[in-house]
């Protein structure tokens, strides 16, 4: 049996003012009905077995303690958002596929009442079930006389929901601490803290919360490995020298969920502003705005300049102009990605990764041929120091079978950022020359090499761009950077451009680097870098015999 056709509250509640009147009144009748109806139950629980989003929205209660200063119920109706509905389908997705799963979220989402919902909602309609939760310290996870820590949330869940739901369930038998035991289907809810976490039972779902700041994680890592299945990691931000972060952007798939402040829809643009204005910026940035490079010093492009490049076209009504290239940043390692970036003018408008295991270096040229003939773009600029040095003699094997068989050639361009500086004796735009007159550094005086120029010359759109999306300080059209987010992964682009660090060498030169304290290649960050970069963009070089065909192509884009 079905549950009745109800309404969506998510749709209909006022979240800012929190009124649950009509929401509790329409509990109340169902509940008489169903009272009046008991041998509806069975039905019910079938339902409730395999929609657990439901059982939460239509009959859990949560608890916010900051609604008694304004004279409103603490413990109110627990009124699921579409993207929280999301989540827990994700979660059900990575416990049926046996894989780990990894939730990013910004300040006070809600994730952790979440999880203890779903957790309930499981072990009440399951038989012989066990969920694990674990936290950096074992009073995050149990205490008595507070609700801030997990389990008293699971305890307080149960107490407020019917007894036709409870069953014979009885908080001071059946909730010790750190457990919570549900003896109508013998599941387990049990909590660990600190180095004791994955040390106790086998778990169906173990949930960590606030993953990045554990104090050792490579213990839990460990110790979890051998515990569940099914992992998932939820936690805010916390720099990026922890496995939280490291898996965030390795695995960038369907195994990690993000939850943005924009997700919430208690908050809106002037609940953010209030936030700017109450809280230190690097709290700001990293807590709400989910950035890993917040707290970190020497960012070549700060999080807020890279987030302000997203659409920036759009926002500032500006058409992008120019020619339609694209860069190959090739993968030097095993277990790096192979990353093609491409953009129309200012604007960077499709991305994509590919595994660079096995250093096949001819598949990877073909792929990118094949990539530019999907965007009908017909050559592109490489990554021309170490391993990447064959791909010219690989794309020239290859444009010789397309001429065979009647298509065009693509021209390449190697780009080398361990080079000597384009323009060396070019001022560097924004310095100051070492007695403080705006006559400025020369390229060859300020950058290491030609990687150290790129990326600068990127900081520079970004900032222009951040003066004036954010600040209303326009520059000219050409000068900034757009990143269009009709493409999937532009969100990661937008994460790596905040990775790179710089410092100065012996010789007071500014030097680059990419994967600081570890991290993997931005490799789509090289790649729009290397669009950028100053030198000539990369030509389109096409035999007179070719032209007519190449003339012919169709041009074609696909995201």
């Amino acid at each position: 049996m079905n549950r009745a056709v109800k309404i969506d509250w998510a749709d209909r509640i006022n979240w800012k003012d929190q009124v649950y009147a009509e929401v509790l009144e329409e509990r109340t009748a169902r509940l008489l009905r169903l009272r009046e109806h008991p041998d509806l139950l069975p039905g019910l629980f079938d339902y409730y077995k395999t929609h657990p989003a439901d059982f939460i929205n239509d009959w859990g209660m949560t608890f916010d303690p900051r609604n008694a200063d304004i004279d409103k119920p603490t413990v109110v109706p627990f009124i699921l958002t579409p993207k929280q509905r999301e989540w827990i389908d994700w979660v059900m997705d990575r416990w049926k596929s046996r894989s780990r799963g990894l939730c990013e979220k910004a300040r006070d989402m809600g994730v952790t009442w979440l999880a203890v919902g779903l957790s309930v909602t499981l072990c009440l309609f399951r038989n012989g079930v066990v969920i694990g939760f674990g936290s950096r310290k074992a009073e995050y996870v149990d205490e008595v006389g507070t609700m801030k820590p997990i389990l008293p949330k699971a305890r307080m869940f149960m107490q407020h929901l019917p007894r036709e739901f409870r069953g014979e369930w009885e908080a001071w038998r059946d909730a010790p601490s750190m457990r919570v035991n549900f003896p109508a289907t013998g599941s387990i809810i049990t909590g660990e803290g600190g180095d004791s976490i994955g040390r106790g039972d086998r778990s169906s779902i173990y949930f960590v919360d606030e993953a990045a700041h554990l104090q050792r994680p490579l213990l839990v890592e460990a110790s979890l490995s051998q515990t569940t299945n099914c992992r998932i990691d939820m936690s805010s931000v916390n720099g990026m020298t922890n496995p939280f972060a490291q898996n965030r952007w390795k695995w960038n798939d369907e195994r990690v969920f993000i939850f943005d402040w924009r997700d919430d829809p208690r908050k809106d643009d002037e609940w953010y502003q209030k936030q700017v204005e109450d809280f230190d910026p690097v709290v700001v940035a990293q807590e709400i705005d989910r950035d890993y490079s917040a707290s970190v010093t020497g960012i070549v492009i700060p999080g807020a300049w890279a987030r302000a490049c997203i659409d920036a076209c759009e926002k500032l009504k500006i058409k992008p102009t120019g020619i339609e290239r694209a860069a190959l940043d090739v993968a030097d390692e095993g277990v790096d990605k192979n990353a093609l970036v491409a953009a129309k003018g200012v604007e960077i408008n499709f991305g994509r990764q590919w595994s660079g295991k096995g250093s096949d270096l001819y598949e990877t040229a073909q792929t990118a041929v094949n990539i530019c003939d999907e965007l009908g773009i017909s050559g592109f600029r490489y990554d021309a120091d170490g391993l990447g040095a064959g791909i010219r003699g690989d794309v020239r094997t290859i444009n010789e079978k397309r001429v065979s068989l009647g298509a065009r050639a693509h021209h390449t361009e190697g780009w080398r950022g361990s080079e000597a500086v384009m323009d060396p004796d070019g001022i560097v735009e924004g310095t100051k020359g070492i007695d403080g007159k705006d006559r400025g550094r020369t390229n060859k005086d300020y950058f290491g090499n030609r990687k150290a120029q790129g990326w600068w010359a990127l900081r520079r759109r970004a900032q222009k761009t951040y003066n004036w999306v954010v600040k209303g300080i326009p520059c000219h059209p050409d000068d900034i950077l757009s990143i269009s987010s009709a493409w999937p992964e532009y969100m990661k682009l937008v994460a790596e451009l905040s990775q790179p660090t710089y410092k100065q060498n012996e010789l007071g030169k500014m030097i680059i680097n990419k994967k600081p304290d570890g991290m993997p290649s931005p490799n789509l960050g090289d790649g729009a870098m290397m669009l950028y970069a100053p030198g000539e963009p990369p030509a389109v070089h096409v035999t007179t015999d070719l032209l007519a065909s190449v003339m012919a192509m169709p041009r074609r884009r696909r995201y």
